[in-house]
């Protein structure tokens, strides 16, 4: 981390918190947010076990992959460790990953993450090239995850293509068109446009509920779909003050914190769960690996009830890779798991539990989601609708510092303006002071 003699940066010190909290220099990583971790099932006793540190819902588990691996190879038993939010994840894994020690056996990577883990992490990761048939996965993906000496530190998981999630039942309340086809026409190619949608809602919006569950939520999905995030590709140069396509995003997540839309709420903390629940705004930028997400948080009450239709922009928020540290004790086990788990196959079963959307071409001729999933969201034509907003996707360049800066802009400069009734000047300022911590500038 940044030694910089200006004020530490408040994320870093969370996660050097969390990181002496949970015992940075151990053996085996026991982190899980919850103080729990999860184990695939069967008894360790005598076996080999692997551990997999993650972020957030990877599926694995829902789907019974971990179980299925197990009993296909009984001298293995899987751990895996959970930790909900990313900016809190990923600094203990580099910490870790710089110290020689800690790491789990195989670690996720987020797609903000990559480029860091790539550039200055690099020789802390097993090259995975050598062990399997890199065509499997999209071009675009591998590259991301490669070197400047053609090392592959990470195999891709899912890739994020973005649609609208909403709860049909309250835009009938609200006196709003429910039919997803007709629904995504309104707001098709301008997220202002879903803007304007939301000012029709709150006009007769049912008690208690708010149009978006967040600013933030919309300026994601918005810069998800811009082909300039914070850095210049060309030079590899931070400019995300100046970026068309973060400045765009930021206008129309200014339209939503400065109105009465947002249920000004922040995204994975437990009262956003707790608004799932509790059916307190009707609709989300939706990634496919929210839609189990969303399932399981919501619970009966949202069964039939949520709906998904076309965001206004094609997007893609998220994805993530599964990296093998050269600091673990079980190197050739964990890149066997870690191949097994990012195969087609594999990955056709995660999305049919919870539409994590593959980045392994040869699994989308035959993806179905779950059934139970389908009738969830009102049968609507998961597979259809994320399958073609991943087809023209713009090709995004991720700079090493690219999802610290993405969580100053959503955690510090978007919610001043949501939260606190700042202007969005005074956001924004915000959000500069912070990134400059991010940069040690």
């Amino acid at each position: 981390m940044s030694t910089s003699t200006r004020r530490s940066h408040r994320l870093m010190a969370l996660a050097a918190v969390a990181a002496l909290t949970t015992g940075l220099l151990a053996g085996c990583s026991k982190d899980s947010d919850d103080g729990s971790s999860n184990d695939g099932g069967g008894n360790s006793k005598g076996k080999t076990t692997l551990t997999i540190g993650t972020f957030g819902v990877f599926g694995y588990k829902q789907a019974g992959l971990y179980d299925e691996y197990m009993k296909l190879h009984p001298d293995i038993s899987i751990k895996e460790n959970v930790t909900t939010r990313t900016d809190v994840y990923w600094p203990k894994v580099l910490t870790r990953l710089q110290a020689g020690s800690g790491t789990d056996d195989i670690q996720a990577i987020e797609v903000g993450n990559i480029t860091e883990a790539v550039q200055t992490q690099g020789s802390k990761f097993v090259d995975l090239g050598k062990d399997v048939d890199k065509s499997q996965w999209l071009d675009w993906k591998n590259a991301q995850a490669t070197t400047k000496d053609g090392k592959l530190i990470g195999l891709g998981t899912d890739v994020g293509p973005m649609a609208i999630c909403y709860r049909k039942d309250l835009f009938k309340k609200a006196g709003l068109e429910t039919d997803r086809t007709k629904l995504a026409a309104q707001w098709k190619g301008d997220w202002a446009k879903y803007v304007d949608v939301g000012k029709q809602y709150m006009k007769k919006a049912p008690s208690g509920t708010k149009f978006v569950d967040s600013a933030s939520s919309v300026y994601n999905a918005a810069l998800g779909g811009a082909s300039e995030r914070y850095y210049d590709k060309s030079t590899g140069q931070v400019v995300w003050d100046k970026s068309a396509g973060v400045k765009k995003a930021w206008d129309v997540a200014m339209s939503v914190a400065t109105s009465n839309m947002s249920a000004k709420l922040k995204q994975f903390d437990k009262p956003w769960d707790q608004g799932y629940a509790n059916g307190t705004f009707a609709t989300v930028a939706c990634p496919a690996w929210m839609i189990g997400y969303i399932e399981q948080k919501s619970g009966d009450s949202g069964k039939g009830n949520w709906d998904v239709a076309a965001a206004p922009t094609a997007s893609n928020w998220g994805g993530s890779f599964l990296g093998v540290p050269t600091a673990g004790k079980h190197q050739k086990e964990a890149i066997a798991l870690a191949k097994w788990l990012t195969a087609p196959e594999q990955q056709a079963k995660v999305f049919a539990k919870q539409a994590s959307f593959p980045s392994t071409p040869a699994a989308y001729a035959n993806l179905k989601p779950a059934p139970d999933t389908t009738t969830y969201f009102s049968n609507a034509p998961l597979t259809q609708i994320f399958a073609d907003s991943a087809k023209t996707i713009p090709s995004q360049y991720f700079g090493i510092k690219d999802q610290p800066i993405n969580t100053a802009i959503t955690d510090v400069g978007i919610l001043q303006v949501e939260q606190k009734g700042k202007s969005p000047s005074q956001g924004w300022d915000a959000a500069k002071n912070e990134i400059k911590d991010v940069l040690g500038q």
